[in-house]
């Protein structure tokens, strides 16, 4: 599978460093796939709101929750394909599709969304007719059948006549496209193709490639390739694929796999002591995404550069919260600006945010444990065993014989129960300890100089600059991201048939330096995406 090559070097952009990488392959043929039986997948909370957005125009007032969104594999995008809707979020989806009909109807801008005719006062079939043939297909991301389209008439007809009003009556058919499984789920099922392989259909792809690149349902443009088949042939995926990279909404799918990846979801609900961490406020959480999030953008899409570089770049965007705390000067009065932080700092990249460091922490401290856990399970997708029930894993508090943390975490590692899963987790958080709880840089604790060296892999590192290096350039951060990014665009953990497909992918990723649009393209046109194995 891989061929040898001259040794390829990549200039890595690493702040004051420069680190050299070695490719000594290239990508050799596609191996052989053998796919896996389809699934059906519910909209993700975030999902269901760009849907929305896309439908009928940004700023619908829309419930904060509705079903929970659950993490599986390390990924909401996989828990999507395995959870259902419980009684009480029928009815939460219920009320907000209601909700969402009466912000609809109740908006000129929005109303021509739906079709162009203008309804009776009372019951209009016709009309009705018409903008269920508009939005529907949408909606539903597939045309609506004749049976369908006039149960739906039929609903909105009967409560014109009893409410005595057309766009009353047509908000209940409004409402049960909005609440149907059509809607709220992507079914998935397969057709056999011409070359005898059983394949995503056309409508089915189309929301896979939007989901996967834009978070969101399929476009107009999409939808014609999708109705008349051109979108199964090679030559139109490859194009659709180039088509919605380039537009806007990529930037709100990159979005949703970085937050998903990261974890940061949880900055919604950061919660930290705020006299012990002063800095703490309540939009913290949010202009901690941001920052990441941004950075983000910028790299994939601005720069289309090598993705590593998030843990390294001292390229940055910060507004006035995370600039106070950062210790900084602000680079803009207003929202976030582009900035670039200073080796004296001590921070770059992601390792040296607030996004990583407040949430892999106590409310009341730092953890060791849960920053080197999350460089290792999120980061280099290391498996780590799971500690026996009722283990005590707390480590020492701190004292005249512990003030620092690696004198706590030594004297823990003493108990041989602990060492074993510890030992490779703490290590590389203590390289992070000049970050408090917050994510403030401090050099003392207790007033005691903090020693942030250690090791990663074998790999020394004398500092938090050092370790985010070293996170980098490890042989296992590359394959990770593209073993994430695989299940975040199938929407389920590979399996073992798949591995040579799942490796391939990183091969090409490496290949074409770390650009993560490369990995994007690579995947939405590969036959894991593309084909489906029969559910036998």
């Amino acid at each position: 599978m891989r061929a040898a090559l001259s040794p390829l070097l990549i200039l890595l952009a690493a702040g004051c460093d420069e680190v050299v990488v070695e490719v000594p392959f290239e990508r050799g043929a596609q191996p052989v796939y053998t796919a896996e039986p389809p699934i059906t997948r519910r909209l993700t909370y975030d999902q269901y709101v760009h849907t929305l957005d896309d439908l009928f125009g940004e700023g619908l007032v829309i419930p904060p929750s509705l079903e929970p969104d659950s993490r599986v594999s390390g990924l909401y995008a996989v828990g999507a394909s395995v959870t259902s809707i419980s009684a009480l979020g029928v009815e939460r989806y219920e009320s907000a599709a209601f909700d969402v009909a009466e912000q609809v109807l109740a908006d000129p801008e929005r109303r021509l969304r739906l079709g162009t005719c203008s309804p009776a006062e009372g019951r209009d079939d016709a009309c009705a007719e018409e903008w269920l043939g508009t939005i529907g297909p949408a909606a539903w991301r597939r045309p609506l059948t004749t049976e369908e389209t006039e149960r739906l008439v039929g609903i909105a007809g009967a409560a014109a006549d009893t409410l005595g009003s057309f766009d009353d009556g047509f908000s209940y058919a409004l409402a049960a496209l909005l609440q149907s499984p059509w809607f709220l789920f992507r079914p998935e099922v397969g057709v056999v193709g011409d070359d005898g392989l059983l394949r995503y259909d056309a409508w089915e792809l189309a929301t896979r490639l939007s989901y996967f690149l834009w978070d969101g349902p399929p476009d107009a443009e999409l939808r014609v390739a999708a109705a008349d088949g051109t979108l199964l042939t090679d030559e139109v995926v490859a194009a659709q694929i180039d088509r919605m990279l380039a537009d806007d909404r990529a930037r709100r799918g990159l979005r949703a796999f970085v937050a998903d990846m990261l974890h940061l979801a949880e900055l919604d609900v950061l919660t930290k002591d705020p006299t012990i961490f002063v800095y703490m406020s309540e939009g913290l959480g949010a202009s901690a995404r941001e920052q990441t999030l941004l950075d983000a953008e910028a790299l994939v899409f601005a720069d289309d550069g090598d993705v590593r570089t998030l843990l390294t770049n001292t390229e940055t965007h910060l507004d006035r919260t995370l600039a106070a705390l950062y210790d900084v000067p602000a680079p803009a009065r207003e929202g976030f600006g582009a900035t670039t932080l200073g080796e004296s700092g001590g921070r770059r990249g992601f390792l040296g945010q607030v996004s990583f460091l407040a949430l892999q922490s106590h409310p009341t401290s730092t953890s060791v444990t849960l920053r080197g856990k999350f460089i290792r399970e999120v980061l280099l997708c290391q498996n780590l065993p799971t500690p026996p029930a009722g283990l005590n894993t707390a480590i020492p508090e701190a004292s005249e014989e512990l003030p620092t943390m690696r004198e706590r975490v030594a004297r823990h590692l003493e108990d041989p129960s602990c060492a074993g899963c510890h030992q490779v987790m703490d290590p590389i958080g203590l390289g992070l300890e000049n970050f408090d709880g917050l994510g403030r840089w401090r050099n003392e604790e207790n007033d005691t100089p903090i020693d942030p060296t250690g090791d990663l892999d074998g790999d020394d590192f004398a500092d938090a600059w050092a370790l985010a290096r070293a996170v980098a350039v490890h042989d296992d951060f590359g394959p990770c991201l593209n073993r994430t990014l695989f299940r975040y665009a199938t929407g389920r953990a590979e399996a073992d048939a798949e591995q040579p497909l799942v490796d391939w992918h990183a091969d090409g990723l490496k290949e074409a330096e770390y650009r993560l649009q490369f990995l994007m393209r690579d995947i939405a046109a590969g036959p894991a995406f593309r084909l489906v194995g029969s559910v036998e």
